[in-house]
């Protein structure tokens, strides 16, 4: 039996573009963005989780932040009630992908309800 070298490459190439490394179809890549709220330049880092990595200062703990929280990129309902608590000036954007998903989410510390939702994501926003 004669194997044609075209057909035969086609067929390697087909089997190996499916056997990638899982990296490159990564379903968490995230764009996190903090501004300090005195002016100061913001902190800008990018973090994967499967496995965790980026150039986040603790990618593991901010993955296992982001796992163990109850919809972690969902804003505040707007029927909630919330103390009038001011906890500081910080705000910060999450943009990317996570599990598949768009992510664009924007958090600050203007009331209670806020100040919960920064400090259930804590270990993602400090670094």
């Amino acid at each position: 039996m004669r194997i044609r070298p075209a057909p035969a490459l086609l067929l390697a190439a087909l089997v190996s573009a499916g056997c990638g490394s899982g990296a490159a179809g990564s379903t968490e890549m995230l764009t996190i963005t903090v501004q300090d709220g005195a002016g100061g330049a913001p902190r800008v880092w990018t973090l994967t989780c499967d496995p965790p990595g980026g150039d986040h200062p603790d990618p593991a703990a901010a993955c296992a932040a982001i796992g163990a929280a109850r919809r972690p990129f969902a804003p505040v309902p707007a029927d909630m009630a919330c103390t009038q608590v001011y906890g500081g000036p910080e705000t910060a954007t999450i943009t990317g992908t996570w599990r598949g998903e768009p992510v664009d989410a924007a958090y600050r510390r203007t009331d209670g309800c806020e100040i919960a939702r920064w400090n259930a994501l804590a270990p993602v926003f400090t670094g």
